[in-house]
């Protein structure tokens, strides 16, 4: 396992795409917008020069990791030669699933194909394909470049070869790794998403400011990062598909909070936009 693919550079995507070359893989960041291409492009070389900058990195060692990193359009050429490709596009099903019939179409027939998604079925996704056993579900963490766990969630034809291959490379870009068999959720975004939607309710009826919850949240439950700031870091319009979802299969108790809907029609959409249940542009609590 030498050569990834990354399909989508989103915020997660440039984030595993950094992750993945400075631990020695040959990586293709692919997206079919040239101009998200050239924002993980400025987006990976800042963060690498800060790392050298605080000592974590050698100067050669950044140049040595950015130039492993290919950035293309085209995403026939970024897996013509992949051993692993990681897709970390929006968390929609058909897209998903669209993107999966094609990888399948394209890559070679050694490749494993692995979606981060933090919610959705693996098996469900690996069915579209002729290869579901080399099907997997690699659930990163926002900013997947600093922080240490992956998620591995098997489908049901995901053989033990693809399990394994997975969990090795997830351990050569230094990161601890929860086998997880697959349902709605997972074990993160199930605990996450009704911590959230219940700090959500609880804006909502007025029981605290956003502010006050999340440093209830951090001191009294010694979280590093309150429940209302990280749904703005992981973006709102990104919870509510979450929420959607989990309700969808898992019932009643993951209902999104009105209040999260409501934010996601105004266009508030936490720290992308400048506006979430923080104004990030005044940086002051919103209420």
């Amino acid at each position: 396992m030498k050569k990834i693919a990354v399909i989508g550079s989103g915020l997660m995507g440039r984030g595993i795409a950094y992750a993945a070359s400075t631990n020695e893989f040959q990586v293709q960041l692919q997206d079919i917008s040239a101009a998200a291409l050239d924002k993980a492009e400025s987006y990976i070389r800042e963060e690498m020069e800060k790392a050298v900058e605080r000592g974590f990195m050698t100067a050669e060692v950044r140049i040595e990791s950015f130039n492993r990193i290919t950035f293309t359009t085209s995403l026939e050429d970024a897996v013509k030669e992949a051993d692993l490709v990681i897709e970390a596009v929006l968390e929609k099903m058909e897209l998903k699933i669209e993107i999966f019939k094609k990888l399948d179409e394209v890559c070679p027939h050694h490749t494993i194909l692995a979606t981060n998604t933090s919610t959705m079925s693996p098996t469900e996704i690996g069915a579209q394909t002729s290869r579901p056993d080399q099907c997997i579900a690699m659930h990163f963490f926002n900013p997947p470049h600093k922080m240490k766990l992956v998620e591995i969630i098997r489908g049901l034809n995901t053989s033990d070869e693809t399990y394994e291959a997975v969990r090795q490379v997830a351990e050569q870009m230094k990161k601890e790794t929860v086998e997880v068999n697959e349902f709605p959720g997972f074990v993160t975004s199930r605990m996450n998403c009704l911590i959230g939607n219940e700090a959500m309710n609880m804006l909502m009826e007025g029981v605290a400011s956003a502010a006050d919850i999340d440093k209830a949240i951090k001191l009294g439950l010694n979280h590093p990062m309150g429940p209302l700031e990280m749904a703005d870091l992981v973006g709102l319009d990104t919870r509510l598909r979450n929420m959607e979802y989990l309700y969808q299969t898992l019932g009643e108790k993951y209902r999104p909070c009105p209040l999260l809907t409501k934010y996601v029609k105004a266009g508030r959409l936490g720290k992308k936009s400048g506006a979430g249940f923080y104004n990030y542009n005044l940086q002051e609590g919103s209420k």
